[in-house]
């Protein structure tokens, strides 16, 4: 094991330690604990910052709470809610097939499997596993951009995909850290160890980071 591997447990306390700002998008994620708002909500965020995600996460959840809620919808109403979120008009229609499907062939309840999660369209890994770690509590591993990229730069794994940082991810982050990893290393993304630019002169944790030291 690499140093950045061997030192996980003192790594993640240090960020974590850190009190880095989170966005309101990110905080309102944090208190739902519902599958089915972290579901719909994790759709709309899909290639849209947290700036933009929030308020129109905030109107949508004006107009339904549950998926019963949503047969109500009018889909031209949810779309207008939901702009200017990216792809805005495809995720209305997903987010109201999805509140279909649920109150027609699962009881209005949200899954609590990834392999069904999957199933539903425009429901991939990544959402299924916050659906799964925020929304039902049970320990996932969420993959998105910045947990990717920040397993990556660390060294903790040497991946193409957030498929595969995820697989090995499984392997390797102790299973404590399932559920928040996500919300750690977002935060930490999108204040320090940014995509463009990061502020390694910055970063708590650079004495482990096998990008900073090479």
């Amino acid at each position: 094991m690499n140093k950045s591997q061997k030192n996980i447990d003192k790594i993640v306390n240090v960020i974590k330690d850190a009190n880095l700002p989170q966005t309101e998008f990110v905080k309102l994620m944090e208190t739902f604990h519902d599958p089915f708002k972290v579901l719909i909500c994790c759709i709309l965020s899909l290639r849209t910052n947290d700036k933009t995600t929030y308020p129109c996460s905030v109107r949508m959840l004006e107009l339904g709470q549950t998926p019963q809620d949503f047969l109500k919808v009018d889909e031209d109403t949810l779309v207008k809610a939901i702009y200017p979120v990216g792809f805005y008009k495809n995720k209305a229609g997903q987010i109201l097939d999805i509140s279909k499907e649920l109150v027609e062939k699962h009881n209005g309840k949200v899954p609590q499997s990834i392999d069904e999660l999957v199933k539903f369209k425009g429901v991939g890994r990544k959402t299924a596993n916050l659906v799964m770690a925020k929304g039902f509590g049970i320990p996932a591993i969420c993959v998105d951009v910045h947990v990717h990229r920040i397993s990556n730069r660390l060294g903790w794994v040497k991946t193409n995909t957030p498929d595969e940082t995820e697989m090995a991810l499984r392997k390797l982050l102790p299973e404590k850290y399932w559920l928040d990893i996500n919300t750690i290393l977002v935060t930490f993304g999108q204040n320090i160890c940014k995509p463009q630019r990061p502020l390694c002169d910055k970063c708590p944790v650079k004495e482990y980071c096998e990008s900073f030291l090479k």
